[in-house]
């Protein structure tokens, strides 16, 4: 099976700073979720994570990104960033509300 997983708000706690900009550097990484995410991909299955960074400024943040992604030790197949459309919604016929996937698995 492949995952895709968001980044901000998903996988990490991303806030706001006073210039009221993302603080993407300043994300502070879910240990469980990402333990989870590394079950799945040790498990076999396929893993992208995505994100809408850069989306809205067109700033690449590639780079900054996959240096976050490999210090908090998630494993992942792909890294998309600056693809995803910028909106408060997602409707989606495969789409998994991701509070309640990750609830979901850590109560089995």
């Amino acid at each position: 099976m492949t995952y895709v997983f968001d980044l901000d708000g998903t996988l990490c706690d991303t806030k706001k700073n006073e210039e009221g900009y993302w603080d993407y550097l300043g994300a502070i990484p879910w240990q469980n979720r990402i333990d989870i995410v590394n079950d799945l991909h040790d498990g076999g299955h396929t893993v992208i994570v995505e994100s809408a960074r850069g989306c809205s400024s067109g700033k690449n943040w590639d780079k900054e990104t996959l240096n976050q992604l490999r210090n908090w030790g998630v494993r992942f197949d792909k890294l998309r960033t600056g693809v995803k459309f910028c909106a408060d919604y997602f409707i989606d016929d495969r789409a998994i509300n991701s509070e309640q996937f990750f609830k979901d698995l850590h109560e089995l």
